[in-house]
């Protein structure tokens, strides 16, 4: 069961660092948002984790395709909250 709560978390937290990520022409910032977000994924709820990722184990988890994943995420929770 997907709560409405695991998937305001999930926006919240994943929007914040996206925004963030987007923005910095920093490398060790933007590695450090994709640390925490890897980090976040790994506790979130499985369930959730699995309908955003479509089964890819390396969603929100992969260097080469972290930015299009986040803002991939990003989309889909907005979309979850509008509902």
């Amino acid at each position: 069961m997907i709560s409405k709560d695991s998937i305001e978390t999930a926006y919240s937290f994943m929007h914040q660092k996206m925004r963030v990520y987007i923005h910095s022409s920093m490398a060790w910032q933007r590695d450090d948002i994709e640390v925490a977000i890897s980090s976040y994924v790994d506790g979130m709820n499985s369930e959730l984790y699995t309908l955003l990722s479509c089964g890819r184990n390396d969603y929100l988890r992969s260097h080469d395709s972290f930015e299009e994943d986040i803002r991939n995420a990003v989309s889909q929770l907005e979309r979850m909250l509008e509902a």
